[in-house]
């Protein structure tokens, strides 16, 4: 398959188009209510929505109290439904309506799924409310009062029952399952049970009336359930037109997915809304399938979930629309400033711990450390001094170690001696040339006959005499090394073996990709502090490192002092290494998904989620682009640099990103092969 519209149709990449309606009504007036609800769903048909989800009792309005009695009323709903049933007779959109329907001499709160002119099932509420401004059990029947299990409804027979979960047999892992606002409110949801059975996306038709604060306790409510069942949770309620006489109604709908809010309606508005977001179930699947106790939660409730009645339906259509949901081009790196601020303090409070109890542990009060000059070892530093800070030990118990090479800059090698100044550490420098011409003499390398040859030895040899000097000097002065190399250059093996960039006593940063520690640096220089205490005398030079282009400076340069070797432009650029790996890690992802959700991010300046405030780079990448660089990181991730990540030093792990430790989150074999996912990667359009 490889043909872009394919590759471009929704459905196909595992999405699923939900919407929530809150339309304008009027109190038992269900041919008003009907008309309206008819408009919503064709309009959420045209926007391509596989599921329509509408407020609880929305054909009659919540409030008609003792008028649920009445004939009449009850006679009008099941005409308002009949002719939302017409309508939806050409519509692929799968409708939840909510009514009150007589059932076994008993009246239910039901919610009623229909499609294509057939009316799949009907499904009652179970818990009832009777406190507070809630009299529902003077009206209505809980779900296990009725006797039924089939009815006869508008002249078909319709499944009846709190039982029912409906899947869809052309798009895989959309199951739906309904429940009625009090459902979600009591200690276990019948959703919850419904989850573990198959259900992957749970439908709350809810009235709600709003009170102060109760709009956040919505939001718990949803985005907990969503989170615990591993599943996406659409919550609708009533909004216009509720009768006032002693409640108010702000109209909320909520689209939830796994804990994260993925949409959510204006509150209070004038008139009928619909609310739409893309629902990544192929996500959802992976994430039950990782996270085992979920299934072992599934079978301590087998016989229950057993009692589950399956309604099969078919969405028949293809799915080309625009992705309807925010990616955030930076995953590490949270888009809303005052999250990202969060996620910066708690990222150091971790690291500052880790290394605080490793220095605890092992009766050492000292540490080295490497400083090039660069972004990696900077943070380190950081996370160093606040460490000595914790502990009540004085800076100078940092060894900062510079060691120039035969292509160390001018500038690295100040902003080195700035920095270590800055933080008030033990400051020194050694010059490793000599010990490198010595050992290229040794090994018979052409450079030491005068001969500018540049290779990987050249580069190596440097790397190894550095880390060499940092672990003797640690033996001298009773210390631990502490490494530098970051979660991206262990994703890409972007790091020599046995050197410090890989080895060390103690990695602070082995779980901390390159994007974040970006944003954790300028958030010391832009704050001057990281825990309350300032951390540098002199923020700038934070900013000046910053600022400064990614490179090992192996590899001599030009006259005018430009470095030999851009990181980036060797291996491709950070930003998307980081986007990859962030959904390969994860989720496990295929290559291809993670590209369509790459181009859904970065295909243009207005496209995703850029953090607010942060400094990134504003660039655009096409498929192709994205593509190519796919390519080097998939054949990087699984098939040349897993024998690095096998034998890392200790590291705290910081994100629920995961981390590469084999102690960890990815445990891999250092021979294996990335035939399948190389394969799966030639199904991108695209050379």
């Amino acid at each position: 398959m490889n043909d872009l519209a394919d590759f471009f149709d929704l459905y196909q990449q595992g999405f699923a188009r939900v919407a929530v309606a809150v339309p304008h009504c009027r109190v038992a007036d269900p041919a008003f209510n009907a008309e309206q609800s008819v408009a919503l769903l064709q309009q959420a048909a045209q926007q391509g929505a596989a599921v329509l989800l509408f407020p609880e009792l929305g054909l009659s309005a919540y409030t008609c109290d003792d008028l649920f009695h009445q004939r009449a009323l009850l006679d009008c709903c099941e005409a308002a439904l009949q002719r939302l049933l017409q309508a939806s007779a050409e519509l692929s959109t799968v409708a939840v309506v909510g009514l009150p329907l007589r059932v076994d001499h008993s009246l239910f709160n039901c919610a009623v799924v229909l499609q294509r002119g057939r009316l799949l099932g009907v499904v009652p509420k179970t818990y009832l409310p009777n406190y507070g401004e809630f009299y529902e059990a003077r009206q209505f029947n809980p779900a296990d009062h009725a006797q039924s299990t089939q009815i006869t409804l508008l002249g078909q027979a319709v499944p009846f029952g709190a039982d029912l979960l409906f899947d869809a047999q052309d798009l895989p892992n959309l199951c739906l399952h309904a429940e009625i606002c009090e459902d979600l409110w009591v200690p276990i949801p019948p959703s919850s049970y419904a989850a573990l059975a198959g259900a992957t996306l749970l439908l709350n038709l809810s009235a709600s009336n709003i009170t102060v604060g109760k709009s956040a306790y919505r939001h718990a409510l949803a985005q907990s359930q969503s989170a615990r069942c591993l599943a996406a949770y659409a919550y609708s309620s009533a909004g216009q037109g509720e009768s006032t006489t002693d409640l108010a109604w702000d109209g909320q709908a909520l689209i939830c997915e796994n804990g994260q809010v993925l949409a959510e309606s204006p509150r209070f508005a004038d008139g009928s809304q619909l609310l739409y977001a893309d629902v990544d179930l192929e996500r959802l699947a992976r994430e039950r399938l990782r996270q085992t106790s979920f299934g072992q939660s599934a079978g301590r409730h087998a016989e229950r979930l057993a009692r589950f009645r399956r309604v099969p339906f078919t969405l028949g259509m293809a799915q080309r629309h625009a992705l309807h949901r925010s990616i955030e081009r930076y995953p590490y790196v949270p888009a809303d400033a005052a999250r990202r601020d969060e996620r910066c303090q708690e990222v150091y409070q971790i690291q500052v711990q880790g290394l605080t109890q490793r220095l605890a542990a092992s009766g050492i009060g000292k540490l080295v450390i490497g400083i090039s000059g660069g972004l990696d070892s900077t943070h380190a530093l950081l996370v160093c001094a606040r460490a000595m800070d914790r502990l009540g030990l004085p800076r100078t118990n940092i060894l900062g170690v510079t060691m120039p090479g035969f292509a160390t800059s001018t500038r690295t090698l100040d902003q080195a001696w700035r920095l270590m100044r800055a933080i008030g550490c033990d400051a020194r420098q050694i010059d490793i040339r000599p010990s490198c011409e010595q050992m290229l003499r040794d090994i018979g390398h052409p450079y030491a006959d005068g001969q500018p040859q540049y290779d990987i030895t050249f580069e190596n040899v440097q790397a190894g005499e550095r880390t060499s000097h940092l672990f003797r000097l640690a033996n001298f002065n009773d210390a631990l090394v502490v490494g530098t190399g970051d979660l991206s250059e262990l994703a890409l093996g972007w790091c020599t073996y046995g050197v410090g960039d890989h080895m060390s006593h103690y990695n602070v940063n082995a779980s901390v990709p390159k994007t974040l520690i970006k944003h954790l640096v300028r958030w010391v220089a832009e704050r001057g502090e990281a825990g309350g205490q300032a951390l540098v005398a002199d923020p700038q030079v934070l900013l000046d490192i910053l600022s400064t282009e990614i490179s090992p400076e192996l590899v001599p340069g030009d006259a005018a002092g430009q470095p030999g070797q851009s990181t980036e432009s060797q291996i491709g650029p950070y930003d998307l290494h980081d986007f990859f790996l962030y959904y390969t890690l994860r989720f496990g992802l295929t290559p291809r998904k993670v590209a369509f959700l790459a181009h859904a991010a970065w295909h243009d300046a207005a496209a995703g989620a850029w953090p607010e405030g942060a400094h990134v780079s504003r660039q655009k990448y096409d498929l192709a682009t994205i593509k190519r660089h796919l390519r080097s990181f998939v054949w990087r991730f699984f098939k040349t640099s897993q024998f690095k990540r096998s034998c890392v030093p200790n590291a705290p792990k910081v994100g629920s990103g995961g981390s590469l430790s084999p102690r960890g989150d990815w445990r891999a074999p250092s021979d294996g092969e990335a035939a399948v996912w190389m394969a799966d990667l030639e199904r991108i359009p695209g050379p």
